[in-house]
């Protein structure tokens, strides 16, 4: 019978003091790197909690600003509109002043042109609804075979003087369907006339009427005045 020998397990020798040391103090020195990053990173977030805080105040701050520019632009927007109405007030009773001051005076200035008008009338209008026509007629001087149309603004413009043809057109539209046969002339007036808004009106066939000292003049239309 053969006999079998066994051998004793190896059992490893235990680690030296010096490596167990130098193993506490890695894990020393990790555990104080651990803490120092972990101390960062705290301080990190209480910066980025600040940070959002003063973003956050920003942000209010902004928001009321943007809410007291709009509040001001409401603001403004209002009082330019009450400063539009207040001038369109004042714009229509500057516009019945010289009314007042011109029309009275017509005859006699027209009458030196040679235009003799026993009739002055001043705010008439025509409202035909049969054949839907409309106009105002600021003022109006007339005889037996003329009348003449004239209108009466602060300031002229170019746009003023389109609307008077555009008056005049109507006004011989409503004599021809009532039989009027009358021709009409056209003349326009304002305050303010500037050079060019002159000339215009002119080379249109009207009369241009503009203040002169304490009275006001009366040009001729280039050529011979436009008849409707």
């Amino acid at each position: 019978m053969e006999t079998v020998q066994t051998t004793e397990a190896s059992v490893p020798e235990p680690p030296s003091y010096e490596t167990v040391w130098a193993i506490l103090r890695d894990v020393a020195e990790q555990q104080k790197e651990t803490a120092l990053q972990m101390k960062e990173t705290d301080r990190k977030m209480q910066e980025n909690a600040l940070q959002m805080k003063e973003t956050e105040k920003k942000m209010q701050e902004t928001d009321r600003q943007i809410k007291e520019t709009d509040r001001q632009m409401k603001e403004t927007d209002r009082q330019m509109k009450e400063t539009d109405r207040r001038l369109g007030r004042l714009g229509n009773r500057m516009g019945e002043v010289i009314e007042y001051m011109i029309a009275p005076n017509l005859r006699e200035k027209f009458r030196d042109l040679g235009l003799n008008f026993p009739s002055v009338n001043q705010g008439s209008d025509v409202c035909d609804y049969e054949n839907k026509i409309f106009f105002e007629i600021d003022a109006k001087l007339e005889n037996g075979d003329k009348a003449m149309l004239v209108e009466i603004k602060t300031k002229l413009t170019t746009e003023h003087v389109n609307s008077h043809i555009e008056r005049l057109e109507k006004m011989r539209k409503y004599a021809d369907l009532h039989g009027d046969k009358r021709t009409f002339l056209g003349a326009v007036a304002g305050a303010v006339v500037t050079s060019n808004v002159k000339e215009y009106a002119l080379r249109q066939g009207f009369y241009v009427i503009e203040p002169s000292g304490e009275t006001f003049t009366i040009t001729p239309p280039n050529g011979q005045a436009k008849e409707w």
